[in-house]
């Protein structure tokens, strides 16, 4: 048996075998302008597998570049565009700058802290100050509660509230939050029905 696995591996199976079969018969032909108008047909031949991206930006540079990939840079015909470099593919990617500044309540996470920074540069006594305070309270009690799976006094949350801002968040009059119990039976309400979904799957 011919098993794929001990075949020739493919640069990018997307496009599947034949296609892969096709290039390299390409790159056999001695005469360019044959090259060139057999190059030119498999491109036709990929473009009609995605008919969806015939609008995409760029679409026909990347089957371009694609056909340059699967035959391992060794097709010598007359590129519409520049195509890509071997070395492009040898050089190792750029590491991801991560964050790594300490949370103070992990359970309340970085984007609850950084909008509170945002929130303690607005004017005190203002609307907008106001509405953001009950905003950042609620979201961090939800967040606490579903972090914690428990309960928790509104003045907890109040006075975390006020220690992660430095005191610039001070609460005049103690806004109205979210009831944790209703928090919790949510929570527990989808989970239940995840789970009924997945126990259906597997009857």
């Amino acid at each position: 048996m011919d098993y794929n696995s001990n075949r020739k591996k493919l640069k990018l199976p997307e496009y599947g075998r034949n296609i892969h079969k096709m290039v390299d018969y390409v790159v056999s032909i001695e005469d360019r302008e044959e090259r060139n108008r057999a190059a030119n047909q498999i491109i036709e031949i990929m473009g009609n597998m995605y008919p969806y991206l015939r609008d995409v930006s760029d679409f026909r540079h990347k089957l371009w570049d694609h056909i340059a990939i699967m035959s391992d840079f060794k097709l010598d015909i007359d590129y519409p565009y520049d195509p890509p470099r071997p070395e492009t593919f040898l050089e190792k990617p750029k590491s991801v700058p991560y964050d790594h500044t300490p949370i103070k309540y992990r359970h309340y996470g970085k984007l609850v802290e950084k909008m509170i920074e945002q929130a303690s540069q607005y004017e005190d006594g203002t609307p907008e100050k106001k509405q953001l305070i009950q905003m950042l309270a609620n979201q961090m009690k939800k967040s606490f509660v579903v972090w914690n799976k428990e309960t928790v006094n509104d003045d907890k949350i109040l006075k975390d509230l006020e220690e992660l801002s430095e005191g610039s968040l001070k609460i005049e009059e103690a806004p109205r939050l979210a009831d944790a119990r209703d928090i919790l039976r949510t929570g527990g309400s989808s989970n239940k029905k995840k789970s009924k979904g997945a126990n259906r799957k597997h009857k």
